[in-house]
């Protein structure tokens, strides 16, 4: 596989040149059901949305990393905690459930360190548990494999960063 000079400019249109929900007009109904599910109110949409910006970054994924910015944007979070999702560990702008939620889809999404035991250990669980009662441990749990599912979008088809959510296509 060729690289890409670090330097080269990246093209603003994407991989796949046809829109992948016209593919498969069955997506959009499989998308509602997940943004339902995630949307129960039981897990607060900024965390939601702090936990998915934060998978962007560590799968390398512009598009999402500019979607979910642009949400927690709309939604009013400071400038402050969006930047600082990427260093969520040293940084005072988070509560300990964001701060659960975090380590919980770094945990999903990171291999355990020298490959050693489980990715979420007994003890991370515990930890998330103390903060969200048994719905909105499952809601977390779902907006990560939410996300998780539009990984595969986003790194294969590669939208546009910073086009609409519904129209990355056009």
């Amino acid at each position: 596989m060729e690289t890409r000079s670090i330097t080269a400019q990246v093209p603003m249109v994407p991989r796949m040149t046809e829109d992948p929900a016209a593919l498969v007009p069955e997506l959009a109904a499989v998308s509602a059901a997940l943004f339902k599910v995630t949307g129960n109110g039981s897990v607060p949409r900024s965390t939601i949305s702090l936990v998915q910006l934060r998978a962007g970054q560590i799968v390398g994924s512009t598009y999402l990393t500019v979607l979910h910015t642009g949400f927690l944007r709309k939604a009013g979070e400071s400038q402050e905690r969006i930047t600082s999702v990427a260093s969520w560990q040293d940084s005072p702008y988070f509560t300990g459930a964001e701060r659960a939620a975090l380590a919980l889809v770094e945990a999903v999404l990171q291999p355990a360190a020298h490959g050693e035991g489980e990715r979420v250990s007994d003890e991370l669980y515990a930890q998330a548990a103390e903060h969200y009662e048994a719905q909105a441990l499952a809601t977390l749990m779902f907006a990560i494999g939410q996300v998780n599912f539009f990984i595969a979008v986003a790194l294969i088809a590669k939208p546009v960063p910073g086009r609409s959510f519904t129209d990355p296509w056009n």
